[in-house]
């Protein structure tokens, strides 16, 4: 009986598999190409505690460690396929067990989310941009390498108070400073608020600085509250300098 077998049949024998061992039953599943065992982890862990639980319980922690890896290029095409299908299939299921609930429709936004120029990992983005669906904003969503002129044209045209940038990569991190070029230049320095996230910024805290981001967040749970402090702020027509110093 291998480890995989022994943690799936301690779960079936009634005592609940720990977070620990969920989470790296699931980076085993990626490491492995293994769709399937990924499915049963995720779908077995949602039974027990429910899909918002496992979102921050395993998804969350198992992305920052994948996510990693991603950046030292130690993640195959096949790997990578295998962690983006079983966060589809878990931000769908979210998506539909809200889909008839009337409280529901939009009632905050809108705000534009993207992956800046050059980056692809689409992962951290998709997560933040279901939630906050569901939290009631409208999410004009534009996906993976979008450039800083795509994505400041769209939220003035939409009147979105905030943008979403998100990076993987140090290298992608820099092209955010094309955002805030963009805003600045467009005259809406204090009425487009710039939120930043991705790996990165999680092990460079002084990245957010750097790109003169107007705030960040470590985790989706986080961005929530982030995207209604920047709204406000961007309504007051004020910036935060802790977030705007820099070269």
């Amino acid at each position: 009986m291998n480890a995989t077998t022994r943690l799936f049949a301690r779960g079936n024998a009634g005592r609940s598999l720990a977070a620990s061992d969920a989470i790296q039953l699931l980076e085993d599943a990626v490491l492995l190409a293994d769709l399937k065992t990924g499915r049963r982890v995720l779908g077995e862990w949602a039974a027990q505690r429910g899909y918002e639980a496992l979102v921050s319980d395993l998804l969350e922690p198992a992305l920052a460690s994948v996510g990693e890896r991603l950046m030292r290029q130690e993640v195959s095409l096949a790997q990578s396929y295998v962690l983006c299908m079983v966060v589809k299939e878990v931000l769908e299921h979210i998506l539909e067990s809200h889909s008839g609930d009337a409280e529901l429709a939009a009632r905050k936004g809108p705000v534009v989310v993207a992956n800046i120029e050059d980056d692809c990992q689409p992962l951290g983005r998709r997560i933040v941009s279901t939630f906050l669906r569901v939290h009631h904003w409208d999410v004009c969503d534009l996906g993976i390498d979008v450039e800083a002129e795509a994505i400041v044209e769209r939220a003035i045209a939409l009147g979105a108070r905030v943008v979403g940038v998100s990076a993987m990569t140090r290298s992608s991190a820099e092209n955010i400073l094309k955002v805030r070029a963009e805003i600045d230049a467009r005259g809406y320095t204090s009425r487009i608020q710039l939120a930043v996230g991705g790996a990165v910024f999680r092990l460079d805290p002084d990245l957010v600085r750097h790109v003169k981001a107007d705030g960040t967040a470590p985790n989706v749970f986080a961005a929530l509250p982030l995207f209604d402090e920047l709204w406000q702020r961007a309504e007051r027509g004020t910036t935060d300098p802790e977030h705007r110093t820099g070269p």
